[in-house]
C-alpha cells in the first residue's frame, strides 16, 4: 500500500539516524515531518560519541527522546556506524513490534537495507539531503529531502519589514511565492503521464490516486521540492491541467480531480 502524504498515524515506525550523516540542526523539523506517516515508537541515534563531529546532537537527544547508541570507530576509514543500524534494524524487524522504518541517513550504504526491509513488507521512509545518492532513495517507498523541512529566515524577516513599490508600502511576496518557479518539463510529464494511466473515459483522474502514483514512479518527489505546500497547489499553478471539485457525503469536505487540458 503506498503512503498518503498524511499517513497514518496508528503506523508504528522506527526513527534510525545516522549521527555521521544529518546535520543535527534539522532535528525538530525532522520529527514533526515523521509524525505526518505515524508514531515513532521507537527513535535511535547512532554515532561515536566520543568524537567532537557528533558533539551538536547531544543537546538535541534528552529533550527529543532519541536514544544514543555508542559505535567506537575502531577503524579509520570505515563506518561502522553503518553497521550498528543495519545489525538493529534486523533485529526490530524480527521482534514485530513495528510496522515501518525511518531510516535518516544521506549515504547510499543504506540501499540494501531500505530494500530488505520493503521485501519484509515494512514501509520504508528515507530522510536526507539533496546530496543522498539516487539508490537509496529508490530503495524508499517515500523519500523527504530535509532542506525543504528548514524554516526560512527570509520569510520570517518578510513578514517584519515592508518593501515600497510605486512610492507606496506593501508587504513583500512570501519566500514561497518566490521560489515557486515555473514547473520543470518533467514534472509536467510525470503528472499527464500519470493522469493518461488513472483517469476515467472522460479524462478525470482522482488527486489521490495521482498522488500515489507518483510516489511509486519518484519516491523523493515533493510538492514542497518546486515551492507549494500541497500537490493540488502544484497542479493548480499550471495551465496545462484542468481542476475539477466534487462534493462528497461528508459535509465541507470535496474531492479533487485533475485532467490533462486538450
Amino acid at each position: 500500500m503506498p503512503m498518503n502524504n498524511t499517513g497514518n498515524s496508528e503506523l508504528r515506525l522506527a526513527v534510525l539516524i545516522d549521527a555521521d550523516n544529518v546535520p543535527y540542526s534539522y532535528v525538530k523539523e525532522m520529527l514533526e515531518e515523521i509524525a505526518r506517516y505515524g508514531t515513532p515508537t521507537m527513535k535511535r541515534i547512532y554515532g561515536d560519541w566520543t568524537q567532537p563531529t557528533v558533539s551538536g546532537w547531544k543537546n538535541c537527544l534528552l529533550e527529543n527522546a532519541i536514544t544514543p547508541v555508542q559505535q567506537y570507530s575502531y577503524t579509520y576509514g570505515k563506518n561502522s556506524t553503518d553497521s550498528a543500524m543495519i545489525i538493529d534494524a534486523m533485529d526490530i524487524l524480527y521482534s514485530n513490534k513495528v510496522d515501518g522504518f525511518c531510516i535518516v541517513s544521506s549515504d547510499s550504504d543504506f540501499t540494501r537495507l531500505a530494500t530488505r526491509l520493503r521485501e519484509a513488507g515494512m514501509k520504508v521512509i528515507g530522510i536526507g539531503e539533496k546530496k543522498t545518492p539516487a539508490p537509496f532513495i529508490a530503495a524508499c517507498e517515500k523519500f523527504i529531502y530535509l532542506e525543504i523541512l528548514k524554516p526560512h529566515i527570509e520569510e520570517k524577516e518578510e513578514k517584519k519589514e515592508p518593501h515600497k513599490k510605486g512610492g507606496k508600502t506593501e508587504p513583500r511576496p512570501s519566500a514561497r511565492q518566490k521560489r515557486a518557479a515555473p514547473l520543470p518539463k518533467d514534472v509536467i510529464r510525470l503528472i499527464a503521464n500519470s493522469i493518461d494511466i488513472v483517469a476515467d473515459d472522460e479524462g478525470w483522474a482522482f488527486l489521490g490516486e495521482i498522488g500515489n502514483l507518483i510516489s511509486k514512479k519518484r519516491p523523493d518527489f515533493d510538492s514542497r521540492n518546486y515551492g507549494y505546500p500541497k500537490l493540488s497547489d502544484l497542479i493548480k499553478s499550471s495551465d496545462m491541467f484542468e481542476t475539477d471539485f466534487r462534493d462528497t457525503n461528508n459535509k465541507g469536505v470535496k474531492h479533487i480531480y485533475i485532467r490533462n487540458r486538450t
